[in-house]
């Protein structure tokens, strides 16, 4: 979790932007974090399992993060 706000500041560095999701790949899994602010989602899933049906569970979460991160907000 500490590695994504270090590669996203360096990504901003180098002029590539805000970053919303980083895929990690390694040999046994695999590592998907989105930026979510105030929350960074994190899914470790096996080697074989499909990226892109995770990140395409972005927008679904959208709706129900709402109040999760009123509460995170507040805290």
């Amino acid at each position: 979790i500490p590695t994504f706000a270090t590669a996203s500041e360096q990504a901003g560095k180098l002029g590539l932007g805000r970053n919303k999701v980083i895929i990690s790949m390694y040999s046994n899994y695999q590592v998907v974090q989105m930026n979510k602010l105030p929350l960074i989602l994190t899914f470790v899933g096996g080697e074989h399992c499909n990226t892109g049906h995770i990140l395409a569970l972005e927008h679904q979460l959208d709706v129900h993060l709402g109040d999760i991160k009123l509460a995170v907000n507040e805290a």
